[in-house]
């Protein structure tokens, strides 16, 4: 007997999806709004003196990643390919996602824009925002 992975919620983001879609095709603006095929899978984890974004990209390139920084919001987008597989092949079940991926993390004031920092190594992206450093607050003198 095979041990098959239960997904409760499986179900429920494949009607997500058929909902965008049909959306799109009637008469919705897709240049609006930017959905994902998929959604990697991410840690936030926040330090002293940074933020770090931990995201499983597997099967993309790291030059076909795309991060950017715009108005206090993190962008991570990219694609993965999809392989061509054909019936004959005996796939019986395909549940590795593929196509475009978008997230968006609003970032404190504290986050450093000028300096992240990005690095892939074995499907795995790693993001390094360093935080400002803390201004003192400044006393001012009241003139008589």
């Amino acid at each position: 007997m095979a041990l098959v992975r239960y997904e409760p919620w499986s179900m429920l983001d494949q009607l997500r999806k058929e909902m965008e879609r049909a959306f799109e095709r009637n008469g919705g603006e897709s240049g609006s709004v930017v959905t994902s095929d998929w959604t990697p899978a991410v840690d936030i984890k926040e330090s002293d003196n940074a933020f770090t974004i931990v995201a499983d990209i597997p099967g993309v390139d790291p030059k076909d990643i795309e991060v950017h920084m715009e108005n206090g919001i993190l962008t991570i987008k990219g694609e993965r390919e999809t392989e061509k597989k054909e019936e004959k092949e005996g796939y019986k079940r395909v549940e590795r996602s593929y196509g475009s991926f978008y997230r968006r993390f609003s970032m404190p004031d504290t986050a450093n824009a000028d300096k992240i920092a990005a690095k892939s190594k074995n499907g795995v992206l790693e993001i390094t925002i360093p935080k400002n450093d803390k201004v003192q607050p400044r006393k001012i003198a009241v003139q008589e």
